[in-house]
């Protein structure tokens, strides 16, 4: 058995894993990280991201007052405060930090919370859309410097358990490809990401069939790194939530949809029915919410989206990736008709019902009382467009997961929290392998505040505060 010993030992080589390792080498701390990955260009979620760094769509550079009104406002009281305070005053800091480690970024769109996006922008189009961008730069960038500072990247390598003497955690069990391998380190930091990939894990805590959903990801979330903190009496928070979008269904057996592009815009415009032609679920919450929504039915894949001429070509065009065209030009189904009930037809509901639907659903849009339909419709954020105007259209859908929202439960520090909120002498975690910022209360909104952003600060975070005891007389 390979023994290695160090000052400290990260969990996985994505943005939290690869900040946190990099902030410790640079302060002289020997640092090893363990990817599963095997080589340098290993798939993770981080690699393959959009790039926009905000807080609860505020760019990283405002007020931090003004970002933490934007994450209270969304999570309400379904956040430790003081992770939200770390989050708001520290994301500047944060973003700084890594421009001054060489990663870029530049505005992209109109959109003020894409102010800060990492550079050069993802490809419009292509399966590789990510390669040599955003992302995948940010990664090779940290990573360069990380080995220029002293640390060491061991691929291949996949950690498996937790040891433990005491209640301090000392090190862990991994292995190498089919060697066995220990890890003994003065600190750990768990940086996996979450557990969007492990379908028991989803059938547990999201979604009563999870292989009915699209994985809009690098499919390396296993949540090994949440397993073994479990194991060892971590706290977890906020299991049952998390980020993605709404896909056309043919997503599910076509690479080319997904993840982009996402139907959410047109969903937040016109309406969503299920197979009996009746709508289910409030489209004016927003994407993510509508995709949690989805994901939770028996059958996922039972949704269908009804829209008009207007909308295809209004809100059917936002976005830099657009539904409108890219959903027909890579190939997904629109159903297209210029009356309704045959459309119904087409789709495969039922058209007496759908037309009822429809129906009620304008004349609730051209009374202002849209939110007295049932179920309620809110219009505060997203407009509900009436579906009048010829040819109208179906897609059917899926929900498109990118990360899990929940996970570890840590302090502002980054300490894992065992019970009585008592930290695990040792153990840290970082990223989306953690919980208690994103997901919010009731699932009516499903509060998404940023992946990038947030991993990026409290891998920070855990950093210093590694350093700081490390280094302590």
């Amino acid at each position: 058995m390979d023994v290695i010993n160090t000052d400290v030992a990260v969990i996985g080589a994505g943005i939290a894993g690869m900040t946190a390792a990099l902030r410790l080498a640079e302060q002289g701390i020997a640092t090893l990280v363990v990817e599963k990955g095997e080589h340098g260009s290993y798939p993770c979620n981080t690699r393959m991201a959009g790039g926009a760094f905000h807080v609860a769509h505020r760019d990283v550079a405002e007020d931090p007052q003004v970002i933490l009104d934007a994450i209270i406002g969304r999570v309400e009281h379904s956040v430790e405060r003081s992770l939200a305070e770390a989050l708001a005053h520290d994301v500047g800091n944060a973003t700084r930090w890594l421009q001054q480690q060489g990663v870029r970024f530049i505005k992209v769109g109109a959109e003020p919370y894409r102010r800060h996006t990492l550079a050069p922008p993802i490809a419009t189009r292509g399966r590789t859309y990510w390669e040599g961008r955003g992302g995948d730069v940010l990664l090779r960038t940290l990573a360069a410097r990380f080995e220029a500072n002293g640390g060491t990247v061991l691929y291949g390598t996949r950690a498996e358990r937790l040891a433990m003497v005491g209640e301090q955690c000392v090190g862990f069990s991994a292995r190498r490809g089919c060697a066995p391998v220990s890890v003994s380190a003065r600190a750990i930091v768990i940086c996996d990401g979450g557990f969007h990939s492990n379908l028991e894990l989803l059938r547990e805590h999201i979604a009563p069939a999870p292989e009915k959903l699209r994985q809009r990801n690098a499919q390396t979330g296993s949540g090994d790194g949440l397993r073994m903190a479990q194991e060892v009496g971590a706290q977890l928070v906020g299991l049952d939530r998390f980020y993605g979008h709404v896909l056309a269904q043919d997503a599910m057996d076509n690479d080319d949809l997904s993840p982009f592009p996402m139907l959410d815009f047109i969903c937040a415009a016109g309406i969503v029915v299920d197979r009996s032609g009746r709508r289910f679920m409030d489209e004016g919450l927003g994407g993510v919410t509508m995709a949690n929504t989805i994901a939770t039915r028996l059958n996922p894949l039972d949704a269908t989206v009804i829209f008009d001429a207007d909308i295809w070509n209004g809100p059917g065009r936002e976005y830099l990736i657009s539904a409108n065209p890219t959903l027909v030009s890579n190939g997904g189904t629109v159903y297209t008709s210029s009356d309704l009930a045959d459309l119904a037809q087409k789709a495969g509901l039922p058209a007496h019902v759908l037309t009822e639907t429809v129906a009620q659903y304008n004349a609730a849009i051209e009374a202002g009382s849209a939110d007295e339909l049932k179920p309620r419709r809110s219009t505060d954020v997203q407009q509900a467009w009436p579906i009048h105007t010829a040819p109208f259209h179906a897609v059917k859908l899926c929900a498109g997961i990118t990360y899990t929202m929940g996970g570890i439960a840590t302090d502002a520090a980054g300490r894992v929290l065992g019970s009585a909120n008592r930290p695990i002498a040792n153990l840290y975690a970082a990223g989306c392998t953690t919980g208690g910022i994103e997901g919010g209360g009731a699932l009516a909104k499903v509060a998404y505040i940023g992946g990038l952003s947030r991993s990026a600060v409290f891998a920070l975070r855990a950093a210093n505060a590694i350093a700081s005891s490390l280094t302590a007389p």
